[in-house]
């Protein structure tokens, strides 16, 4: 399969400089569902109109729909957004949500479907699902290495895409609040605010000062630059190499596709002699960086070296750096002001009293055209020169001739107004020859369609008691939990219990909490990569049998590797995996899951329109903002090799914990209040859970039992607790943009 060369396009500009500097493909968003909303984004004649430019050229189109859509969004916006993109040839939709990924294999079942970076993919057995759902790409998560994309080749018949070039998020991408939560602007809805590129100072456990003088950003990835490599990602069997940047103006997008262009094209021709030219790195350089580039997570883990902790960039812009105006004039001179046609054979007739003829062939295709009558010369005869001249005005049609053979009688005339009229019929009819195959026509929407179950009477929920779960990442916060009679279910951290006797003290701590009348789920971590669970698979085996109550899982790898293993009706979805609406949410159902986790991004109003009998409501614990393959311990006091909590603090003199868990090696930012719905007791009853749940991931043995004893009083008892502590209410009375 030839690789592939996919630019970003926030315009229509954008787009055909990409085109005119060598993508095979270009992906884009609209005016609705894209995760980019605050790019120029093109309108819906722009999008038809695109969509019939890139395959005119021989190239393809991907929409994004890669953001979490809410209940009215999905039942009465997308399908009309989608039908006319899908009836003019769109080639594939880029998608986060469970519920769109359906809706879409069920409205438009021939339309390719690419499983977007935002759903985390980390390992093959992710992958290997979504292919089961049908999808026909996975762009898998930015921090993979070649060896975990390796896997998914090798084990999926997937085509794998993967950023190569661009702004890297700090955070895996689906799994950051940090924007949504501080700001109301949610990166899984396409409006992240950034503030992973804010100054923060970090502090240690002693109140130390982290880094070196001018660490600033400990936040800020750098660009990644991966042209060097492009050798081994294909090799990988990346098979869609894709730039970042429909934030970015047409110049950057035009500069960077026509050096991966140049550089793909001689690896792919001469591989012996690929080699990138240090003025080539300079180009990409003076195009945009930020503090110099990165090669991705390809080959590393994470570190220092891949960050612009000081932000040079900006300091430079301080200083009114020029740019290279001579590099940004060839790229509008030969990408943006020259567009891209394509070569087209034609023969030309002229002979006196008959009409004049003008065939013209591109690839498989061929048309006539003929207009006018040819006339003897009254005075000049035309000559074959003046004709040709005149033909290869083919001004703004996407063609140009490359043969262009004219057979006519030394003495004759036809008014240049006939010739003009023999291109533009030829022109007109090969667009419509060319664009015609890719037109579809879309089934209606039906009106019944199988979504999650109505919402119950209130006899049968009154019938359900709801629960109050929690979850323990500390030995410490387990043994405060097992004192509160009030909580049904512990979700035990893989912590709880040392590594090194995992089993044993597992079935100790199941045993234990049987005794007390508790149920255990142990509650797998936020990120799962390739090979993370295998060493448990039979430890889970022995545990189920023993009494253990099932999994809590944060990721699609997860669910994969307990699905492959027949345990997918142990599973419990904690937030991450999402349920935004109904069709998610029956999505789920069908795997088989228990229950799912109320998303913290809805607001008390969805929360209260959705069917909540099957969903965990978390009313208590500090929200995990970032979840990252980086560790603010590592790249500015180096690495520990042990579990660190350290603090940023923002601007505002706010304090975010930084968890680090080194055996999964990922880092979590809280936020720096914790959520406590303490006064919304009631309000919660009445959207009928079936459980409430306190997370407890920072706090000391006292604290957990503290605050647990509070809730369930609250909860359980209906005894009135005044909060001490300073909460924040999260999204519940706030609606996300």
């Amino acid at each position: 399969m030839k690789t592939e060369l996919l630019a970003p396009a926030g315009s229509m500009e954008a787009l055909k400089a990409a085109v005119s500097a060598g993508a095979d493909a270009v992906y884009l968003g609209g005016a609705a569902f894209g995760a980019r909303a605050y790019a120029k984004n093109l309108d819906e004649q722009e999008i038809l109109s695109a969509i019939d430019y890139v395959h005119l050229r021989n190239r393809k189109l991907y929409l994004t729909v890669n953001t979490l859509l809410k209940e009215e969004e999905l039942e009465e916006k997308l399908y009309p957004y989608l039908r006319l993109y899908y009836e003019q040839g769109l080639d594939a939709v880029i998608v986060q949500d469970m519920g769109v990924l359906k809706a879409v294999r069920s409205w438009f079942p021939d339309l390719d479907i690419h499983a977007s970076t935002q759903m985390t993919v980390t390992g093959s057995a992710g992958a290997r699902f979504l292919e089961s759902l049908g999808a026909t790409r996975v762009v898998p998560a930015r921090e993979l290495s070649f060896a975990e994309i390796q896997k998914i080749h090798r084990t999926t018949n997937l085509e794998i895409e993967c950023f190569v070039h661009g702004a890297l998020c700090y955070c895996y991408s689906g799994q950051c609040l940090f924007s949504s939560l501080i700001g109301g602007r949610s990166g899984n809805r396409g409006r992240c605010a950034q503030p992973c590129r804010l100054p923060y100072e970090a502090y240690d456990k002693d109140n130390h000062r982290m880094g070196e003088p001018g660490d600033r950003y400990p936040l800020s990835p750098k660009d990644m630059c991966t042209v060097e490599l492009l050798p081994e990602i294909v090799k990988s069997g990346i098979m869609s190499l894709k730039i970042e940047g429909r934030m970015k103006k047409p110049e950057y997008t035009a500069g960077v596709v026509s050096i991966y262009r140049k550089y793909l094209d001689l690896y792919e021709k001469k591989p012996s002699r690929f080699h990138v030219l240090p003025e080539d790195m300079k180009k990409l350089y003076e195009l945009y960086n930020r503090d110099g580039f990165n090669k991705s997570y390809y080959t590393v883990r994470n570190g220092r070296d891949m960050m612009a902790l000081k932000n040079e960039k900006e300091q430079e812009n301080k200083k009114k750096q020029r740019r290279n105006e001579q590099l940004f004039y060839e790229i509008q001179r030969d990408y943006i002001e020259t567009e891209a046609k394509e070569p087209i054979s034609g023969f030309l007739t002229l002979y006196p009293g008959q009409p004049a003829f003008l065939s013209a062939e591109s690839g498989k295709y061929s048309v006539t055209a003929e207009a006018g009558m040819v006339e003897p010369a009254k005075k000049q005869p035309l000559t074959e020169e003046r004709v040709k001249t005149q033909l290869e005005k083919t001004g703004e049609t996407p063609f140009y001739f490359k043969e262009l053979d004219v057979c006519m009688d030394d003495n004759c005339f036809v008014p240049m107004q006939t010739l003009n009229e023999l291109r533009r019929g030829v022109s007109d009819q090969l667009v419509k020859e060319m664009t015609e195959p890719y037109r579809r026509k879309a089934a209606e929407k039906p009106e019944q369609e199988a979504k999650a179950s109505g919402k119950p009477d209130q006899e049968s929920r009154a019938e359900k008691k709801m629960e109050l779960t929690a979850s323990a990442e500390t030995r410490a916060q387990w043994n405060a939990l097992l004192e509160i009679p009030e909580i049904t279910t512990i979700y035990a951290g893989m912590g709880c219990f040392k590594r090194e006797i995992f089993e044993e003290q597992a079935e100790k701590g199941i045993l234990q909490a049987k005794e007390l009348g508790k149920q255990v789920y142990l509650m797998l971590p936020h990120v799962v990569r390739e090979g993370d669970l295998k060493e448990y698979r039979d430890t889970f085996r022995c545990l189920k049998e023993i009494g253990l109550g099932g999994f809590l899982i944060r990721n699609l790898e997860s669910f994969s590797f307990l699905k492959e293993m027949g345990m997918e009706k142990d599973i419990r979805l904690d937030y991450s995996v999402y349920t935004y609406n109904s069709r998610a949410q029956a999505f789920w159902q069908e795997q088989g899951v228990q229950r799912d986790t109320v998303p913290y991004e809805l607001n008390e109003r969805e929360i209260g329109k959705r069917d909540n009998t099957n969903s965990e409501m978390v009313v208590y614990g500090y929200l995990p903002m970032m979840v990252s393959a980086q560790c603010v311990q590592k790249n500015l006091n180096g690495c520990n090799h042990s579990y660190s909590l350290v603090r940023l603090k923002d601007r505002m003199g706010k304090y975010f914990p930084v968890k680090s868990y080194c055996t999964s090696c990922y880092s979590v930012i809280y936020n720096s209040l914790p959520l406590g719905l303490v006064k919304e007791a009631d309000e919660i009853r009445s959207m009928h859970p079936a459980a409430v749940r306190l997370n407890f991931t920072i706090e000391t043995l006292e604290e957990t039992k503290e605050i647990a004893a509070a809730f369930a009083g609250t909860y359980c008892k209906g005894i009135a607790v005044p909060a001490e502590q300073e909460y924040t209410k999260g999204h519940f009375r706030r609606k996300v943009e």
